[in-house]
Order: C-alpha cells, then structure tokens, then sequence
C-alpha cells in the first residue's frame, strides 16, 4: 500500500518540505505520494501530515477559511494519523499561546498539550544554525531557526525532545511532533525519517 503524505501548501516553506520528504522516501526503498494541500477534502485521503513553517497567523486563518482546520482535527481523533509541525506547524498544533498569539487572535488547532510563545529568541537572532542534541538521536541535529517560537510549557504526558537556552524547541505528544526549527532546510533527514517511522 502507498503511504500518501499531505503538506499544508498555503503559505510558507512548502517546496523544501515535499522535496525533503521525497529524498527519504527514496532513501527508504518505500512507494509513498507526498501530495501539496491548499484545499478542504484532501485531508481524509492522507496517512500523515505536515504543517510547514511561515507566518502563522495567515497559515492558520486561511486553514479555518478552507475547512482544513477541521479535516485535521478530526483526522487526528478518529485516526490518530502523525503530524509533523515546524515552526509556524508548532505553534499552530499548540492548545495555547502568549500574548502575542491572542492578540493577532491567531488560530490555533490545540491538539498538542503545550503553551507556545512566537518570535521567542528575539528579533536580534532572527536566524541562527546550531548543532542540537535531540534525544531521539545520538548524534545531534543541524537545526536551522528563523524567527523560531519555543514552547514555554508542557503538560506531563508531553515528551520534551530538545532544549535550547532554556527553550523547549522539540515536544512530542504520540503521534505529534513539533519543532521550532526548520529540518527541511538541511541535507540531514533524520527527523524526517523518523516522521516515516512513525506513519
């Protein structure tokens, strides 16, 4: 059977996700279909999903206009399938924001058990590369952040993956896993890989 793989194509970065997940399906010797979402009804048809990093205010509200918001929530309640959010993906997945996210009356799916807060690392680090243990890698990750939100707080049944000055930066919750970087900006595929394992 062909594993179908949806990413969220409204806005943000898209292409470098589709091209990531077809190199390691490749890599895997797997038949899989990574298709790009902009429209209600596609949803149901995927086994996995990713919710790509931009500008989450616009991601979102324009997910609530195409339904999208409720295709997901329903496909994570009836069928539990995986979902991958970076960046924009991990604040859109959280139950809570800051004050930033109230304000901008950002929408947001609340199917992660965490409070998130946007531009967490400031304006003067608006991008930075660092090299970042994970605990589900031996090894650490090359992870990229571009204005990256964090996670200030999460619930006991939510696994932290990864910190980084005193940030929650990776938080998994079952099938869920979200990142404040970008890994699909790097030639490394473990995440992605790992996203594959767990479909």
């Amino acid at each position: 059977m062909t594993t179908k793989i949806g990413v969220i194509a409204i806005q943000g970065a898209v292409e470098e996700h589709v091209v990531a997940l077809k190199k390691t399906l490749a890599e895997r010797g797997e038949n899989g279909e990574v298709i790009t979402i902009k429209h209600r009804g596609m949803v149901p048809g995927c086994d996995a999903l990713v919710i790509p990093g931009g500008e989450s205010t616009t991601i979102g509200r324009l997910m609530q206009r195409e339904h999208i918001f409720e295709e997901i929530k329903t496909a994570v309640e009836e069928r539990d399938i995986s979902i991958l959010g970076t960046c924009a993906g991990l604040v859109l997945l959280a139950k809570e924001g800051d004050e930033e996210v109230a304000k901008t009356g950002q929408p947001l799916l609340g199917l992660m058990d965490v409070k998130v807060k946007r531009n967490a690392f400031g304006r003067q680090r608006e991008s930075f590369e660092v090299l970042l243990p994970m605990s589900i890698f031996e090894e650490p990750f090359h992870a990229v952040f571009i204005r990256a939100p964090a996670i200030t707080h999460v619930a006991e049944h939510v696994d932290v993956v990864a910190t980084l000055d005193e940030h929650i930066v990776a938080a998994q919750q079952g099938n869920l896993l979200a990142l404040s970087f970008h890994p699909e900006l790097t030639n490394d595929k473990r995440i992605h890989h790992y996203f594959l394992d767990r479909i």
